[in-house]
């Protein structure tokens, strides 16, 4: 006899449901804390072939807001997110909160610091570090003997 199970029916259902609920409500706690963090700054890390990329998200910062920093193959960032009000205005909710910040990244490999660039365009810092020579990938040819 062929029986077919309802999801309303299934013992695990509830359980089930009450599991993805769960995991929903954490998922969005965690994100939605990682931004409320004092100092938390996202940053994404791209490798090219020649240089590391590293892209930072400094939404309402200027450049006088934050100090980069590289030594001894560590990349800083560091700063301060002042809370700004315009003139004769009341907040009524403040929920990017001042903050002073600091990341450092151990660098996967040599740099060269004198072509190091950084650029903050649209709330995103951009920093570019070229790789040195002898930290390129090369080709290696093959020779049959």
């Amino acid at each position: 006899m062929l029986v077919r199970w309802n999801d309303h029916d299934h013992p695990m259902s509830s359980l089930d449901a009450l599991r993805r609920h769960m995991d929903r409500l954490l998922d969005d706690h965690d994100r939605a804390s990682l931004f409320q963090q004092p100092g938390a700054i996202p940053v994404s890390l791209f490798d090219t072939e020649q240089a590391l990329i590293f892209s930072f998200d400094v939404p309402g910062l200027g450049e006088k807001d934050f100090t980069l920093s590289l030594a001894q193959n560590v990349l800083t960032l560091q700063g301060e997110r002042r809370l700004r009000h315009p003139e004769g205005y009341t907040t009524h909710r403040q929920e990017r909160p001042g903050a002073r910040f600091s990341r450092s990244f151990a660098l996967p490999y040599r740099v060269d610091p004198e072509r190091t660039t950084a650029a903050l365009k649209d709330g995103i810092l951009t920093v570019t570090l070229p790789k040195t020579s002898e930290s390129r990938a090369r080709t290696i040819s093959v020779r049959a003997e």
